[in-house]
């Protein structure tokens, strides 16, 4: 679930499982409740550290019938500290689990703050506004959860030993999207302990596969052990589902189980995307029902998946992910990052928290942000612009050359852009417009130089002669 704007829950300055807000719980201030998942409640924290300084944090309180099961205790304890040894860009952080004694000594985790979305309210706000995710912005998305599911699968002890870590709810629920462009995935380990045998009670078989069947391996939905693969499978269903536009699993739970057993995946329908048959073969082997015909690992899907972006123009940074999000939802950052320093602020000042009215994270307003449009800067009169070198003018534009790899453009020069071409490149540096030779001071104890000083004392000298008569 979101940790940010809109997962914010539309909920009092109290919430029915652990009081009024703020609180504090251990070394955090839990000043916001922001969302409810299958399994625990989300909070909005200050972390302040011996020094004064703080940050913001989320702490995840999970539910009372969850942690009240010693089984279940224990083995979210092991699989917390677990990926609390995880350090990636795109992994989110996970840094603290312990208990709190004012709300029936229920388990927390302490995590990083991702200010931004998950992928299903990204998705969400988009079909609302009816603009389409860019394909070379839903290949982004998928790369870096690869990139961050190779981390977690190869990642080691302080001994060398492998972790062994398999995330087995890579969904988009789980897959968080900063404003800042930045792609993390959360979660690592919840899952596990959420399969393990001997839990009681209809909840927790509920929070077992709460929406997450549909994006479940065959062999997952089976009961069978896991490894890599299944998260490889469940990032073939994320990028099917961005590339299709549409869900790969639909119906009931039950129903989606089924369907996830049976792995029977259509292909692609046809969305106009470039070279569509080679995306569908790194699909076919993603999604295949046999774990030993797909990729054998993340980092050999995020190879193909590259290189299939590269070879289409469809390679996209960070950087331009986040002016897409800022240009669609600049009231919502503003919105949402105005909240949050209105709550920290108010928390530092020792304010009333229930004057916050129903949440201290509103959505965003629907009106235009007039208060926040930038003016533009006035345009230059033409008779202070400086006229571009002669170099510069040119009798017709320069088209663009067409983006070259740059092998070609090394061996081949007519090739490179017409920038880079040094048949265009001038030969020399345009003479300059004539203008008069600047004075210059006289050379220190040249004859000109103490002709200049005898001058100057004569002069001063005979304005002391006259200021005294």
């Amino acid at each position: 679930m979101s940790q940010g704007l809109a997962g914010a829950a539309e909920s009092s300055g109290s919430h029915p499982e652990g009081g009024r807000l703020p609180r504090e719980v251990s070394r955090y201030v839990l000043f916001d409740h922001i969302g409810r998942g299958g399994m625990a409640d989300i909070f909005l924290a200050r972390m302040r550290n011996s020094l004064g300084g703080s940050r913001l944090c989320v702490i995840k309180e999970i539910l009372p019938h969850l942690s009240n099961d010693e089984r279940f205790a224990e083995m979210l304890s092991r699989e917390a500290k677990l990926a609390a040894q995880l350090s990636h860009a795109n992994v989110v952080q996970v840094f603290d689990l312990g208990r709190d004694e004012a709300a029936d000594d229920r388990l927390f985790i302490g995590m990083e703050y991702v200010e931004g979305f998950d992928l299903n309210q990204l998705l969400r706000r988009l079909s609302k506004e009816r603009v389409g995710l860019p394909a070379e912005f839903a290949l982004l998305i998928v790369r870096e959860s690869l990139k961050g599911l190779d981390y977690a699968h190869r990642a080691r002890d302080d001994e060398g030993h492998g972790l062994g870590l398999v995330h087995r709810d890579v969904s988009p629920s789980n897959v968080l999207i900063s404003f800042e462009g930045e792609v993390k995935l959360c979660d690592f380990g919840i899952a596990r302990a959420l399969q393990m045998d001997g839990l009681d009670g209809g909840a927790v078989a509920r929070a077992r596969v709460a929406g997450k069947s549909a994006y479940m391996s065959p062999e997952h939905a089976r009961g069978e052990d896991l490894d890599a693969r299944a998260d490889v499978f469940a990032a073939g269903i994320v990028l099917w589902e961005l590339c299709a536009g549409r869900r790969l699993y639909k119906g009931t739970e039950d129903e989606m189980l089924a369907q996830a057993r049976a792995a029977e995946v259509p292909p692609l329908p046809e969305r106009g995307l470039p070279d569509q048959p080679a995306l569908q073969a790194i699909l076919d082997r993603a999604l295949a029902p046999d774990r030993e015909q797909r990729f054998e690992s993340a980092a050999a899907m995020l190879d193909a998946l590259e290189e299939y972006a590269m070879a289409n123009r469809l390679m996209a940074s960070p950087l331009r992910f986040a002016s897409f999000l800022t240009d669609r939802f600049a009231d919502a950052i503003i919105s949402l990052r105005r909240a949050n320093e209105k709550s920290a602020r108010a928390f530092d000042e020792g304010a009333d928290f229930a004057s916050f009215g129903p949440s201290s994270a509103p959505p965003p307003p629907s009106g235009p942000m007039a208060d926040f449009a930038v003016p533009k800067a006035p345009a230059l009169p033409m008779d202070l612009v400086v006229p571009p070198p002669a170099e510069l003018e040119q009798e017709e534009p320069l088209e663009l050359a067409k983006p070259a790899r740059a092998s070609e453009c090394a061996g081949d020069p007519s090739q490179r852009p017409p920038s880079l071409r040094p048949s265009q490149r001038p030969s020399q540096r345009p003479s300059q417009r004539p203008s008069q030779r600047p004075s210059v001071a006289p050379e220190p104890f040249s004859p000109s130089w103490y002709l200049a000083l005898l001058v100057a004392c004569l002069a001063v000298g005979a304005l002391v002669y006259f200021g005294l008569r």
